[in-house]
């Protein structure tokens, strides 16, 4: 699958596809052959994957990929809401099971537990999981307001000491839940998440940013373009070697100069 547009902001390379299809055809293509580089290298691969609607075309394509020996994949959680219940439609990690993990049923699976009493404990044992298993690939999207996860500005950082907290999360954050139908109202949105930081995001061998839709387009020309700082969080993508930004024509069209 050729890209209709390739260039380059920083340290960062960016492809920009014709369709949303497209795009996740060729993200899932460069995410296997980093898993099965992994596999061959070392016998397993490890990859943190996102939540979202963005992820779907990625997540389809990487489903029916043939060639991945699934069995050796370890599969990580990026992030979850404190409190919620894991039958709640907007779980992250039943979201996860329907849209990929019980799709490839992977060697193991390691959700975020945001419904344990202890989320303090649930931080330290996920840490602890991820620093004992290097991730070979991560991949991501960009929020609505430039967050990386659940790190939503100007509160994100890039030094951040710890790879796995609970944050706040912002208006701006719960307003995109909403619109992307997890939520019926604002006030359903828990107030608190578990989120991987982003030191702990970008610790990957390989990032693969993928983010498709015209509402995304706006933020992702900022990212770009304007100041690498904690106003938008997924700036600070465009100083890491190893990441790739996907996106469509929809998302990439400021770039495009639409």
């Amino acid at each position: 699958m050729k890209p209709i547009y390739e260039t380059k902001m920083n340290n960062l390379p960016i492809s920009i596809y014709q369709t949303n299809k497209d795009m996740g055809q060729a993200a899932a293509q460069e995410a296997k052959d980093v898993i099965q580089k992994a596999v061959e290298v070392h016998g397993h691969a490890n990859l943190i994957i996102a939540t979202g609607n963005s992820q779907l075309t990625f997540f389809n394509a990487l489903g029916q990929m043939d060639g991945i020996d699934w069995a050796k994949v370890n599969i990580f959680h990026m992030d979850e809401y404190v409190g919620i219940d894991p039958k709640h439609p907007a779980c992250f990690s039943k979201f996860l099971h329907e849209h990929i993990i019980d799709i490839v049923k992977p060697g193991n699976f390691f959700p975020i537990s945001g419904f344990r009493a202890s989320v303090e404990k649930v931080c330290d044992d996920y840490q602890k999981l991820l620093q004992e298993n290097p991730a070979d690939l991560c991949v991501l999207g960009i929020g609505e307001n430039g967050h990386l996860a659940f790190n939503d500005p100007p509160l994100a950082r890039f030094d951040d000491s710890h790879w796995i907290k609970v944050v706040q999360l912002t208006e701006s954050c719960k307003r995109q839940q909403v619109g992307e139908g997890h939520f019926r109202n604002v006030d359903e949105v828990p107030e608190t998440a578990i989120t991987l930081t982003i030191p702990a995001l970008l610790a990957a061998k390989r990032v693969l940013a993928i983010v498709p839709e015209a509402r995304k387009a706006e933020i992702v020309y900022q990212a770009l373009t304007g100041p690498i700082d904690a106003l938008c969080p997924a700036s600070i993508l465009r100083q890491t070697v190893h990441t790739h930004l996907y996106l469509d024509r929809d998302s990439g069209a400021r770039v495009l100069g639409k």
